[in-house]
């Protein structure tokens, strides 16, 4: 397990009219190219799922208790045996490199600094034990305790090599494994500037797809045939002792047969409308699949961008909620402050509106908080 002595590097300067994660999203043009930025913002098709991820928020609005008690009130959720501090993890994001010559490890820095757990990307742009190593030294520095950090696993075509990836992350100090299902098969992504590459792979074969005219263009492809299946993830099961989440759900019948097979918990996930356009937001579906997944921890991702956006979804049945491309948006404009700065703004906004609607707790929010807007 690497312990990184890498300096701290100079702090960036926030820009003064920061105040919200749109504002960053903003700022955040000026500082990639072009092809990094298009490779970070799209979505998938026309952006239907990528539009709906926001545009569902405004379906709910908000019914507040009055003259609510909110002594004693708080964040704190626990998942597999351990504190967060809020209802609010750093989702897996590919290759943080492209925003930052830091990268992953200013994120990992900005969460232990907000107590903030993380999920690793299996294409980081930095070793997984680097950004453990990271992690586990700011800490030190800071006092505290490292926060929790959980691993984000690709299957690979040959199953020795996601075994070595797990075993890393278990000798890493990993808590957790994250098995992406819904992106095996998914459009190509940009081309790597140098210095940026999937650092985790190295030495292992990169599946190509190529089609050509009058052949075979997906299915009946090897890239197909490595698809993940049912029996891979009963596999991972017995691969590892650390709990495994099922990343890329949207069908409560599919959480319910996870919840069956041994899982320890669902992130209910579109891949941010990166994969299927046409999917639906996972706040249209949150409750039939927090119903199906018998009590399974439920995370969801895919659009979020406030504190009141949070409080819909655990409102709806969520247990947590994933950040994505905002890590992006803040790394590139600010670096590790910039991504503390975010996640401060996150909370900030959530504690607000929890304070507003009358509920001092997580569990205080339910569905009774929400009303069903009429469509425009």
């Amino acid at each position: 397990m690497n312990e990184t002595s890498e300096p701290l590097p100079a702090l960036a300067q926030i820009p003064p009219d920061l105040r919200s994660l749109a504002d960053y999203e903003r700022h955040a043009p000026a500082h990639f190219t072009a092809e990094a930025w298009r490779h970070v913002q799209e979505g998938s098709g026309e952006g239907l799922t990528l539009r709906a991820n926001r545009s569902a928020f405004a379906a709910y609005g908000f019914r507040p208790r009055a003259l609510a008690d909110l002594r004693g009130g708080g964040t704190a959720i626990d998942l597999f045996g351990r504190s967060h501090a809020a209802p609010l993890m750093l989702g897996p994001v590919a290759y943080q490199r492209l925003a930052h010559p830091d990268g992953e490890h200013a994120v990992v820095r900005a969460a232990t600094a907000l107590d903030t757990g993380m999920v690793v990307s299996t294409l980081s742009s930095v070793p997984l034990e680097e950004i453990a190593g990271t992690a586990r030294a700011f800490a030190r520095e800071l006092g505290k305790d490292t926060p929790p950090l959980w691993f984000q696993l690709y299957l690979q075509p040959q199953r020795e090599h996601s075994l070595e990836l797990v075993r890393r992350a278990e000798a890493a100090g990993y808590e957790a494994i994250v098995l992406t299902i819904d992106a095996a098969i998914k459009p190509a992504g940009m081309t790597l500037p140098e210095g940026v590459s999937a650092v985790n792979l190295a030495g292992m074969p990169i599946p190509r797809q190529t089609a050509k005219p009058g052949g075979r263009i997906v299915l009946g492809t090897p890239l197909a045939e490595a698809a993940p299946r049912w029996e891979d993830l009963a596999w991972l099961a017995e691969a590892t002792r650390l709990p495994i989440l099922v990343k890329g759900m949207v069908l409560g019948e599919d959480a319910r047969r996870v919840a069956d097979m041994g899982a320890a918990g669902i992130v209910l996930s579109n891949h941010g409308g990166r994969v299927l356009d046409g999917l639906p937001s996972v706040l249209n579906v949150i409750e039939d699949v927090a119903e199906a997944s018998q009590g399974l921890p439920l995370l969801v991702d895919g659009g979020f961008r406030c504190g009141t956006d949070i409080v819909k979804a655990l409102a709806l049945g969520a247990h947590s909620v994933l950040i994505g491309r905002p890590q992006m948006h803040a790394l590139a404009v600010a670096g590790m402050p910039g991504v503390a700065h975010a996640i401060h703004l996150l909370r900030t906004e959530l504690e607000l509106a929890m304070a507003q609607l009358g509920c001092p707790t997580v569990g205080d929010l339910t569905r009774e908080r929400l009303i069903d807007l009429p469509r425009m």
